[in-house]
């Protein structure tokens, strides 16, 4: 008989690194498969490994990238001076 081993939403959230919230979200849309074990959810490690789920639940468009990289590439324009200060510090 094969046993599973189970985690918890926190560790599961540590995982992925995303936030407990984001995770309990996307069980409540089924994204995520999670059994209820009393009050508390639990997941099963085989759903997990290795598995980073982004906060979208979905692979960014090219217009999501587009967007962010014009945001950096802004943000490196106007703090560029104070980006490099702090990363020597």
């Amino acid at each position: 008989m094969e046993t599973k081993k189970y985690i918890s939403i926190a560790q599961a959230a540590k995982i992925m690194g995303i936030s407990r919230t984001a995770v309990y979200k996307k069980v409540k849309k089924g994204q995520i498969k999670a059994l209820r074990v009393g009050k508390v959810f639990v997941i099963s490690e085989d759903d997990i490994s290795g598995t980073r789920i982004d906060v979208l639940g979905k692979p960014l468009e090219s217009a999501q990238k587009d967007k962010i990289r014009r945001a950096v590439k802004k943000t490196i324009e106007e703090y560029g001076e104070v980006l490099k200060r702090l990363g020597n510090e």
